[in-house]
């Protein structure tokens, strides 16, 4: 009850426009604005779309403030990065909210006047070593001393699964002395995502151009099932170029970029939702089939089966025999099919807008309890502006550049 009266009345955050990010900060804005937490939505990587301008626009109370700056696991983004940090800066001054929620590592290191959270969705490191195996390569190191220098300033640190949290603390280190590690479940409004008259159809959504979410595998196994295979998603890197499986996968029905509302729609008339992903910290997708009323088929990940648990089929991600029968068994058997799609729409219900807000809500209030002095302390040292500076703007933000590996 004491945090919760500490909680703030006004919070500025960050998020991408590239993946999945936008829709969890539009979710949490929109379950603060019920619980009277005001949201400025600070977005980076390119302008919004039309739909998440529509989304944005139905949020209560919510302000946005656009930017194109590159994100920090984008090709050469460091100069970005840095003007990012000064306009980021230069918001608080204007909204001056009661805490600042980033959604990325680098600004971590900013020293903003108000307490600071870091999320942690994705990072560089882990995507490589479930994508690719291995190391990054040294290409990557600037990325790692950024990545270590925000999280080290930051006095909590979020991600949405334990395997995540887990996969960031092995790669980067841990945490300082006094820093908060917690885990928050990302969540799905079941109002937007109801079963309807389902058909004999096979779906997945996300970035096609994303090795991790190894679209490829469907397109090896869709010639040998009875029922089509759509796909839904952007099959066009943020740089511009076409991403390696995207294109080539003739047996897949590809439905292009759909507004929510039309994946909402989509989600509702399939029977099986697949994604046998390599990487997968959370799976906001994944949540919205299962609200939806689709039977799971995952990749077996250690974050796919936490979140999961017995209410989805599993396969090796690597193992397109096994995901083939995997998706046979439920095409063929009728009961079962409808019986994990029970399982999952069951479970999916747990990862609720209000569970999710009363989580940060809390975290909120214990930061703001601490007071001014004892949150910097955790970030002494490391606090400095990112270099080399440059001139904030939103309208002088730059293009988006090169991507490599995607981290969103």
């Amino acid at each position: 009850m004491a945090d919760a009266a500490r909680a703030p009345g006004s919070v500025l955050m960050t998020a991408d426009t590239v993946g999945g990010v936008f829709s969890y900060a539009i979710e949490l804005a929109r379950a603060l604005a019920a619980r009277g937490v005001r949201t400025s939505l600070a977005t980076l990587g390119g302008p919004l779309s039309a739909p998440q301008r529509e989304a944005a626009g139905r949020v209560p109370g919510l302000a946005v403030f656009e930017s194109s700056f590159r994100l920090e696991w984008m090709e050469d983004p460091w100069d970005d990065v840095a003007r990012a940090g000064d306009w980021l800066l230069e918001l608080e001054e204007r909204v001056r909210p009661a805490l600042i929620h980033l959604n990325g590592y680098a600004h971590g290191a900013l020293a903003f006047r108000a307490p600071k959270l870091v999320v942690a969705h994705s990072c560089v490191l882990s995507w490589w070593a479930a994508v690719l195996g291995g190391e990054a390569p040294p290409r990557y190191d600037r990325y790692r001393r950024e990545v270590a220098r925000g999280l080290a300033a930051a006095p909590a640190v979020v991600a949405p699964t334990r395997a995540m949290l887990d996969a960031l603390l092995r790669h980067h280190g841990p945490l300082p002395g006094g820093a908060r590690a917690e885990v928050i479940p990302n969540a799905a409004d079941p109002a937007r995502f109801a079963p309807r008259p389902k058909e004999e159809l096979v779906l997945a959504v996300g970035r096609l151009w994303d090795q991790a979410k190894n679209i490829e595998a469907l397109g090896e196994v869709a010639p040998h099932l009875p029922w089509p295979i759509q796909v839904a998603g952007s099959d066009v890197r943020p740089d511009g170029g076409a991403g390696a499986g995207a294109t080539p996968l003739p047996s897949l029905e590809h439905l292009g970029v759909l507004s929510p509302s039309a994946v909402a729609a989509a989600l509702g008339r399939a029977s099986i939702y697949a994604h046998p992903a390599r990487y997968e910290p959370f799976g906001l997708s994944v949540l919205e089939a299962a609200l939806s009323g689709c039977a799971l088929v995952l990749g077996d990940i250690p974050s796919l089966r936490e979140v999961w648990g017995d209410a989805a089929l599993y396969v090796d991600p690597g193992d397109t025999e096994a995901l083939r029968r995997a998706l046979r068994a439920l095409i063929d058997t009728p009961g079962a099919r409808r019986e994990m799609a029970t399982r999952a729409r069951a479970r999916a219900l747990g990862f609720s807008p209000r569970r999710m807000a009363r989580g940060y809500q809390r975290l909120y209030g214990e930061l703001l309890g601490r007071g001014p002095s004892e949150a910097r302390s955790t970030a002494r040292g490391a606090a400095e502006r990112l270099e080399p500076r440059g001139t904030s703007g939103i309208a002088a933000a730059p293009p988006v550049k090169k991507a490599s590996a995607p981290c969103a």
